[in-house]
């Protein structure tokens, strides 16, 4: 059988017998895995095509689109998916949300971002020995290793610094000061500070 085009769709050719049903069935074959496959969602997905060829597109019915990446498992690369709803922080005892409204959402899968500002319930400054546990992300957001970046705190009262770092406890990371995917805020300013804020995205790999 003859092929044309540049995904080698087969044809019959001049000297091939008449069998219209197996060659509409021999191109229907081949033209599959060029279509867009659809489904409701991403655990549907896995289930439909998680044994589908390499470069396999598949959409969702909240416009998520996916491209297989792997031939032999269900790996797959975001091509677009709709920008998540802010879901919450679970806080340590003793924290509280300050002005600023907490948030965390994952986004194309391996972006976390967190927003909103954490104080103490007892209006003192946050000012432990060493480091602070603020809260914790949830359990789909903790990132492989350590991730940490500057984050802003309040300049209120004796505080005369005005950035720390705060950690992002990784699933392969042990502390003394928490567990995975807990929120660790290192400040070296005697005076401590009114409130953190948490604004920054790091990586989940």
């Amino acid at each position: 059988m003859a092929t044309v085009g540049r995904a080698g769709l087969p044809i019959p050719g001049g000297g091939d017998a008449p069998v219209g049903p197996g060659a509409l069935a021999a191109l229907a074959d081949a033209i599959d895995p060029h279509l867009l496959q659809h489904v409701t969602d991403k655990a549907q997905r896995d289930s439909l095509f998680g044994d589908a060829p390499l470069h396999t597109a598949v959409t969702a019915e909240d416009g998520s689109l996916w491209i297989k990446t792997s031939a032999s498992t269900s790996t797959w690369a975001t091509i677009y998916e709709p920008l998540p709803s802010w879901r919450p922080i679970t806080l340590k005892t003793g924290m509280v949300e300050g002005d600023v409204q907490l948030g965390v959402r994952r986004r194309q899968g391996v972006r976390v971002s967190l927003k909103g500002r954490i104080a103490k319930a007892d209006g003192t400054n946050i000012n432990e020995a060493f480091a602070a546990n603020l809260g914790a992300v949830p359990s789909d957001c903790v990132p492989v290793g350590l991730r940490g970046f500057p984050a802003l705190c309040s300049l209120g009262g004796a505080t005369i610094q005005a950035v720390g770092r705060l950690e992002v406890i990784g699933s392969n990371t042990s502390s003394a000061y928490g567990v995975a995917g807990d929120l660790i805020w290192w400040f070296q300013d005697p005076a401590g500070t009114a409130w953190v804020d948490i604004t920054g995205d790091y990586w989940m790999d």
